[in-house]
C-alpha cells in the first residue's frame, strides 16, 4: 500500500467519522509528515500504521474526537439539514406551515440512508452521484408509502421551528465553511502526497 493510498484510507475513516475539516487536515499533515520520515529511513507506510490501517485510522479518530463530541456535532448537523429541508419547502410553497405526511418521512429517510451507505461503501464524501441513487431508491419508496398509508398529514410543521433546528448546527457549520476557506486546495494536498 502505498503512502497515498494510506492517507486516503485514514481521510475517509475519519470523515465518515464525522472529525471536523480542519482536524482532518491537521491529521493528514501530521500523518504525511511520519509517513516521510519512516520512508526516508528506509520503512515502509505499513511499519507506521500497522496492518490494519482502518484499525489505525479508528484509533487516532477515537483519541482525536472522543465519541461523545462526534455524536454531539452529528446531532447538531442533522437537526442543522433538517431545518433547511423545512425551511425549503415552507418558502418553496410560500406557506407558513408543511403538512409532514408518511411518503415525505419515508422518502427524507430513504434518501439520506442511501446517500450514506453509497458514500460508506464507496470510501468518500461525494455528493453527486449518492445522492442521484438515493433519488432513484427514494422516489418509488415514497410512492409506495404514499399509496400505503395514504396522503392524510402525520403533524403539521410551521414555519417557526425553522430556525429552532438550524440554531444548534450552525456553529459547526460554520466551522467546516472556514476550514473549507482557509484550507489549501485538497488537490494539491493530494497530488503532493
Amino acid at each position: 500500500m502505498t503512502n497515498a493510498q494510506i492517507l486516503a484510507a485514514c481521510r475517509s475513516n475519519w470523515e465518515y467519522r464525522g472529525i471536523d475539516d480542519a482536524s482532518v487536515r491537521e491529521m493528514l499533515d501530521e500523518l504525511s509528515a511520519h509517513l516521510e520520515d519512516a520512508e526516508a529511513a528506509g520503512r515502509t507506510g505499513r511499519d507506521v500504521v500497522g496492518h490494519d490501517v482502518r484499525t489505525f485510522a479508528a484509533a487516532w479518530a477515537r483519541a482525536r474526537a472522543p465519541l461523545p463530541g462526534r455524536v454531539l456535532r452529528m446531532a447538531c448537523l442533522g437537526s442543522f439539514v433538517l431545518g433547511c429541508l423545512l425551511l425549503l419547502m415552507c418558502l418553496s410553497r410560500w406557506t407558513t406551515e408543511t403538512a409532514v405526511t408518511p411518503g415525505k418521512i419515508a422518502f427524507w429517510a430513504v434518501l439520506g440512508a442511501a446517500t450514506v451507505v453509497w458514500e460508506l461503501r464507496r470510501g468518500n464524501l461525494g455528493m453527486l452521484r449518492s445522492w442521484t441513487i438515493g433519488l432513484c431508491v427514494a422516489l418509488p419508496v415514497a410512492l409506495l408509502t404514499g399509496r400505503l398509508a395514504g396522503d392524510a398529514p402525520v403533524f403539521t410543521a410551521p414555519l417557526w421551528a425553522a430556525p429552532l433546528l438550524l440554531l444548534p448546527g450552525v456553529p459547526y457549520a460554520l466551522a467546516d465553511v472556514r476550514a473549507r476557506r482557509n484550507a489549501p486546495d485538497a488537490a494539491t494536498v493530494d497530488s503532493e502526497a
